[in-house]
């Protein structure tokens, strides 16, 4: 068997893929296996994979599209290994990722999960070293010390600080929590992290730079939106912390989420729901909700036009 097991899910990504792969088969730690769940991909995808001959390499493929959460779901259910990570398609491992965090679970078997700094690199895989450490700075990575996190739930709620792609897990400790929430797009990574917490795991802090986020176009769009505050509307409602400045935390993003996800809704067209999910978050910016409660009375091709004004100004 072998001791660790990577997988990375992948959705017509073959220009970039080849990467990720790569990324992999170089880790100076050699005892892996590498599961590529490929979710109904029509670019070629198969074809590429079929040009690899490393036994290590399985591949699972979807006939239809299943769902992003779906998708990890399946690798991690064929995994084998007493390790697991999951990386994007458009990531990148650095060569020692593996050794260096492996090696932590090594030597304390009572920690459930290593995870990492990171980079930030382009489209042409050259790594931006301002934007790195903004990076880590907006995500609270800088003030984090390395070894065993004493405020996990904090961390990973509020600073959100661990990056699912650059963490390596028990899968033990994995498969005791369900993994993955089934039939999600957007924030199971997050939901997993709290879960993790709340179950009283034990998270260690590596700051080293091990892993590479690819920031390209294909992540950005206005359809993208609705889909993701739907989720994180979802997630943020899955919970109720014991403690105070977490509760406040929770209710204020959730506020947020209501009053963004209801202006979206009104600005497509979807007027009454997009009104109950302004009204519900109107705590957060009430000259927002108001705002957007006017718009909502305005004719659909009057009204999409506002709004994009109002988005140019305030860009």
């Amino acid at each position: 068997m072998p001791k660790i097991s990577i997988c990375i899910p992948t959705f017509n990504r073959v220009k970039l893929l080849p990467f990720a792969i790569d990324s992999v088969l170089q880790q100076t730690y050699q005892d892996l296996e590498l599961i590529i769940c490929d979710d109904g991909s029509c670019d070629g995808t198969p074809k590429l994979i079929s040009q690899y001959t490393d036994s290590r390499i399985r591949y699972i493929r979807h006939s239809q599209n299943i769902g992003k959460s779906n998708n990890m779901r399946a690798g991690f259910e064929a995994a084998r290994g007493e390790y697991f990570i999951k990386f994007d398609d458009d990531d990148r491992l650095t060569p020692d990722f593996l050794a260096r965090t492996a090696s932590i679970l090594d030597h304390d078997p009572s920690i459930d999960f290593v995870g990492t700094d990171h980079w930030i690199i382009d489209i042409d895989n050259t790594r931006d070293e301002v934007k790195t450490q903004e990076n880590s700075r907006r995500w609270g990575r800088v003030n984090l010390s390395a070894g065993i996190v004493d405020n996990l739930l904090e961390v990973v709620f509020v600073q959100q600080s661990f990056q699912i792609g650059a963490t390596l897990f028990r899968r033990q400790t994995l498969e005791e929590l369900g993994f993955m929430q089934p039939n999600w797009q957007n924030c199971e990574d997050n939901d997993l992290f709290v879960r993790l917490a709340l179950a009283g795991k034990k998270g260690y802090y590596l700051p080293e730079l091990l892993m590479e986020y690819r920031v390209h176009a294909e992540q950005q769009g206005i359809n993208r939106a609705i889909p993701y505050l739907q989720d994180k509307l979802r997630y943020l409602s899955s919970y109720q912390f014991e403690s105070d400045k977490l509760e406040k935390v929770r209710l204020q993003r959730l506020a947020e989420t209501q009053l963004l996800l209801g202006l979206r809704l009104i600005e497509k067209g979807e007027v009454q729901k997009g009104r109950e999910l302004v009204f519900a978050g109107k705590s957060f910016s009430h000259a927002k909700a108001w705002a957007g409660l006017g718009l909502s009375l305005l004719p659909g091709g009057v009204r999409e036009k506002a709004f994009e004004v109002l988005r140019q100004v305030r860009g």
